[in-house]
């Protein structure tokens, strides 16, 4: 006699919004679309270290389960965080779907193309970080009020 235990594996959604403005609705949509289990939504993270929901997700997943953002900005905040989640991910045997971008990080190209697109998010934050300064720098030197900033 076989036992053929079938293991159940599992599909964890994880969202993130950085500032109070924004709205994860989109983002939970389209990961329940893809047919989540469960969707962690993390709300203004902004350059906090902690992130609660990213915790409680990493808690869920098993060997064989699939974590599935819908694009990788939404998962790390920097290409170093991404590649630290890449590997965490992958000494634990859990696959990562990228619903915006076709990444699969079982074959070397896509390990490749999530590289390169994680270097990418980075870029596209760091100009985001540069030109919010310089508008600020702008908004003080004409003398108008500046929401939240220091005097």
């Amino acid at each position: 006699m076989c036992d053929t235990a079938r293991v159940t594996t599992h599909r964890i959604g994880y969202s993130r919004v950085s500032t109070l403005d924004q709205d994860p609705s989109s983002q939970q949509d389209a990961l329940e679309r893809a047919g989540v289990d469960r969707v962690f939504v993390e709300h203004f993270t902004g350059t906090r270290a902690s992130r609660p929901e990213w915790d409680r997700a990493r808690e869920q997943l098993r060997a064989g389960d699939t974590l599935v953002v819908t694009r990788l900005d939404r998962l790390g905040r920097s290409t170093k965080d991404l590649l630290e989640i890449s590997q965490w991910l992958e000494a634990r045997g859990v696959e990562l779907q990228v619903l915006e971008q076709p990444i699969d990080t079982r074959t070397p190209e896509g390990r490749m193309f999530f590289t390169i697109l994680a270097a990418f998010a980075q870029f596209e934050r760091d100009l985001i970080v540069a030109r919010t300064k310089d508008g600020l720098a702008a908004a003080r030197a004409r003398g108008e009020p500046v929401a939240g900033a220091r005097s």
